[in-house]
Formats: structure tokens, C-alpha cells, sequence
């Protein structure tokens, strides 16, 4: 978690929400990181998880992600949960709760949906206040 946070601080540089992820191999070594970068590349699908999991296709040379942890400092949204199940990603690890758009467990409940073929484990509340306070401080300068 902390080399996602330290993504996800890396945002600074950007008006891009401070969310940062890692793909874990099996064993435990990086294979992809991702943070934000939606304002940066002006693109709608450019968040944190989803470039993680490109980079870790492309470095392991396959996009099955069978065994592979992903951990991000927020709650995947729809979106990533969708792209982490069609990665057969395992494990998701995240930090704080995404109280509008989590699809983890708070809103939605998608990466452990049981009508899925494909389903994740989930690990909440990691390193919650350290990645609370990063989006905490962001939004309280925009607002």
C-alpha cells in the first residue's frame, strides 16, 4: 500500500484525484503500477487501476492476471471492478471506502457478486487514514 500511496501523492503534479494502484505478482514483486491521470491524458478511463492492470499485461505478457493482487488506494469504481474481474485478478487490497462510486462493497458490491463467473477477494480499510487524508487535502483546496 505504500508504493500506492506514493503514486497516488505523485498526483500532485496534476488536477488529477490522488489514487494510486500496484499490481502484486504471486509472489509478492510490483509487475504494474497506475495512478490517476484522467485530466492529464485527457482520457475518461485513465484511472489508477486501470493503467495498473495494462502495465502488469504487458510486463507479464498476458492479460490473465490468475494469482495476481491488485492494491489501490481507493475503492475501484464500476468500471475498474469490471476490468479487474475480466483480468482475473484474485485479491483486491484498497484504502478508504468510495462512499459514491465503490464497487468493493459500499455501494456496489461487483468484484464479489456471486451471478459473475469471475469474483475477487477483498481486503478493505488498508492504510484507510493515510489515503483518506490525501483525497481529504485534495478536495478541501478545490472547494
Amino acid at each position: 500500500m505504500q508504493a500506492a500511496l506514493e503514486l497516488a501523492r505523485a498526483c500532485d503534479d496534476s488536477s488529477d484525484v490522488p489514487v494510486g494502484a500496484v499490481v502484486l505478482d504471486p509472489s509478492g514483486a510490483v509487475v504494474g503500477s497506475g495512478r490517476n491521470e484522467r485530466e492529464a491524458r485527457r482520457d475518461p478511463v485513465a484511472h489508477a487501476e486501470i493503467l495498473a492492470l495494462q502495465a502488469a499485461a504487458s510486463a507479464l505478457g498476458d492479460w490473465h492476471l490468475d494469482g495476481c493482487t491488485l492494491v489501490v488506494t481507493l475503492e475501484p469504481c464500476p468500471m475498474c471492478a469490471g476490468a479487474i474481474l475480466a483480468a482475473r485478478v484474485r485479491r483486491v487490497v484498497f484504502g478508504a471506502w468510495d462512499p459514491k462510486a465503490g464497487a468493493a462493497g459500499s455501494v456496489y458490491d461487483i468484484l464479489r457478486d456471486r451471478r459473475l463467473p469471475h469474483r475477487a477477494e477483498v481486503i478493505p480499510g488498508v492504510l484507510e487514514a493515510a489515503s483518506i487524508a490525501l483525497l481529504d487535502g485534495f478536495f478541501a483546496e478545490r472547494r
